[in-house]
């Protein structure tokens, strides 16, 4: 039986296309039995507080870097969205005096400028760049910071950027989670071509590396909401993002659902795939029930509910 089509764009693979058991079973989800999802391999934690929840993430990216010393370099890879842990690492690592000279950084991901064929510049006001620096690196003691050269930003010639991960070690990966249900912007793929009637298998998109993408028209939507101020014009429609392969070099792959970047839908769906490892790569969150080591974190107060409320 052929697959649905997308009731979001026909011309994509998202989760809209998934059977319908999946999406009930998945909608039913209280937050008590998303607790109780974890499985070796994948892990679920609940934070009571707004401030715990970003305290815990940025604590991650101290921890990675402590591990890290001149023969053997530690980073962490990290993303834009959720933002609001990124001063707080900075103030951290000052307070603690921690010096940072052997450590990296991976961006997880920057948009692309279809007129120029490039990244966009760290000027742009959409730059994923512009906001680690801005937000946490300029923050940090001259001192204490690691050189530049160890803060690694996708580019859209990403040969540098892949090679960088080549004799580091990546101790954590952190993401969020999109609308679409993606880490950076992993996006499900168009439907055409050799992927018209069926999506990807997930050997295939396991095989994506950092590369330029096409945005699906609900990632372009939601970063206007989230970053934009509902501006869809000022959207790049196409990005630069780390791959599966970049991914899986990571030691740990950490996700932070504030509540605040997928809805709760999106938040029972991925974790309810994960757990019972349900590989969709319509769904490409869905992926990391391969990974050997994933932690969703969440914060309590931003689960919601699945109920059908008019406003």
């Amino acid at each position: 039986m052929p697959r649905k089509l997308s009731s979001i764009s026909p011309d994509w693979w998202d989760y809209t296309t998934l059977d319908d058991e999946i999406i009930h079973a998945a909608a039913r989800l209280t937050p008590e039995r998303m607790l109780k999802l974890s499985r070796p391999g994948f892990k679920v934690v609940f934070y009571d507080t707004l401030e715990d929840f970003y305290l815990a993430e940025a604590l991650e990216y101290i921890a990675a870097w402590k591990q890290s010393t001149p023969d053997n370099p530690v980073g962490i890879c990290g993303p834009i969205g959720p933002t609001e842990q990124l001063p707080l690492v900075a103030r951290l690592v000052n307070e603690l005096g921690l010096s940072l000279r052997s450590a990296h950084f991976w961006g997880m991901d920057e948009w692309f400028d279809v007129a120029t064929g490039r990244e966009v510049p760290a000027s742009h006001p959409l730059s994923f760049e512009r906001a680690d620096r801005e937000m946490c690196f300029n923050r940090i003691r001259k001192e204490l910071r690691m050189p530049d050269a160890q803060l690694h930003f996708p580019k859209a010639d990403t040969k540098a950027y892949r090679e960088s991960w080549n004799g580091v070690r990546c101790a954590v990966m952190q993401g969020g989670q999109g609308d679409v249900k993606h880490w950076a912007f992993n996006d499900p793929l168009p439907r055409r071509g050799k992927f018209k009637n069926a999506p990807p298998t997930a050997a295939e998109f396991r095989k994506l590396a950092t590369r330029v993408v096409d945005l699906h028209p609900l990632t372009i939507a939601q970063n206007a909401r989230t970053s934009g101020g509902g501006n869809i014009s000022m959207v790049p429609t196409k990005a630069i993002s780390v791959g599966p392969v970049e991914t899986w070099k990571a030691e740990e792959v950490s996700i932070w659902h504030a509540g605040k970047h997928d809805n709760p839908f999106g938040q029972r769906l991925t974790t309810w795939m994960i757990a019972n490892q349900i590989v969709d790569t319509s769904v490409p969150m869905s992926l990391l029930a391969e990974h050997p080591n994933v932690q969703f974190n969440f914060y309590r107060g931003g689960i919601g509910t699945c109920d059908v409320e008019m406003h």
